[in-house]
């Protein structure tokens, strides 16, 4: 099998995904923007060859790295990134290399525009928010007094929190419209609520190999604008009714030999049309693995490895990974180098010993979302975890 693996050395977790594929047998071949005497000697060490590029943004000279190996090594398998900045360019290079095994530009606007979304999460028979797209102030005002103050506005396409708005007003509504720009925007009811995901590494049938549930803040919004310590954490298991949502949304969406990321509310308060408290809604789906180092996350939580389960998918269209039999709650709990606090890196170490896994410095491109350092801890019961957290963002 010869696999493209676009951008491998960021983040830099995403080496295991090319070691995984190496130790199945595929022939790797990485396409990326870092020097290679810059990337991890493990990824070196899991690539056939390496392709630098000055930029990935330029797809004339991402398509001559492509056609290089073609040329070289025989036709592409695979051509994955698993990025969600750059599932534009993996689908461009699918389609112009003729490679079957994802998705192309065509059906790619399912998955990017928050617009297209929610018929898919109707189809799946998952309640969603209503949504317009911000085409004029007047409409976008019709639209509140349709559904009340607040409503949250965000980029039709975009990754993250970027440019999201909580909207309490008709002030703000006219902030928004003066501060987009060109860019398309959506305006939705806001909805009260726990933010969670389903994730899944799922086959060609849309069947999954592996299943997790992530709880996150309410609102990452918040967390960018007023630059807050966040935590967030996998779950040992996922809820049933969760499980069977999500299974049904991979459908929907056409999601086959992927690892995906889909988002969800779980209501704290009962909201008409939508469901009663502890009910699922559908929110946003992200095409690839959840963000930063969480898969190493749900390594901890779930005693396996998921570049593993990833790349047996890839390879065997079935996974060959033997879980462990202990399950954990795993707790990402960010500090910002901005802030003082009360407790050392040794101190978190001293006093969790055997629980914490790592201390890792969050790359700059993450770190607006994620934090600057993430402590990262293991424990068997959500108590632990939060005193855990706690103790790692007490402020001086």
């Amino acid at each position: 099998m010869n696999f493209v693996f676009v951008s491998p050395q960021f983040p830099e977790v995403y080496r295991h995904f090319c070691e995984a594929l190496a130790r199945n047998g595929a022939s790797v071949f990485g396409v990326g923007d870092t020097p290679y005497e810059q990337i991890h000697p493990d990824l070196k060490a899991a690539l056939t060859e390496y392709y630098w590029l000055p930029s990935l943004e330029d797809y004339d000279q991402v398509f001559r790295a492509v056609a290089f190996f073609s040329y070289k090594y025989g036709k592409i398998d695979w051509i994955e990134s698993n990025n969600e900045y750059w599932l534009p360019l993996d689908a461009r290079l699918r389609e112009d290399f003729n490679v079957t095994t994802g998705v192309h530009p065509a059906k790619l606007v399912d998955w990017t525009s928050k617009a297209a979304m929610k018929p898919c999460y109707r189809a799946a028979g998952i309640p969603v928010a209503r949504q317009v797209k911000m085409t004029t102030l007047e409409a976008a005002r019709a639209f509140a007094a349709e559904v009340g103050y607040p409503t949250f506005a965000k980029p039709e396409v975009g990754m993250g929190s970027g440019g999201a708005w909580k909207v309490e007003n008709d002030d703000d509504l006219q902030r928004v419209f003066a501060d987009k720009g060109e860019t398309p925007y959506v305006l939705e009811e806001f909805v009260g609520g726990e933010i969670c995901s389903y994730d899944a590494i799922v086959d060609s049938h849309g069947e999954p190999l592996f299943e997790n549930q992530e709880e996150f803040p309410p609102s990452m919004a918040d967390v960018c604008a007023n630059a807050l310590d966040i935590s967030y954490y996998s779950h040992p298991g996922v809820d049933p009714k969760l499980r069977e949502m999500g299974r049904a949304a991979v459908k929907a969406f056409g999601y086959a030999s992927r690892f995906v990321h889909m988002e969800f509310f779980r209501l704290t308060e009962d909201k008409p049309g939508l469901g009663g408290v502890g009910d699922y809604v559908g929110l946003e789906v992200n095409s690839r693995p959840p963000g930063g180092y969480t898969p190493e996350m749900m390594n901890y939580a779930h005693s396996l490895n998921v570049y593993q389960v990833w790349a047996d998918m890839v390879c065997f269209d079935e996974s060959h990974v033997v879980a462990g039999d202990e399950s954990y709650y795993c707790v990402h709990a960010s500090r910002r180098d901005q802030y003082s606090y009360v407790h050392s890196r040794d101190e978190v170490a001293q006093k969790f010993a055997g629980s914490l896994m790592s201390v890792d410095r969050m790359p700059d491109g993450l770190s607006d979302d994620l934090g600057n350092t993430a402590y990262v801890g293991r424990f068997k019961t959500k108590a632990e975890l939060d005193e855990f957290v706690a103790y790692v963002q007490e402020r001086a």
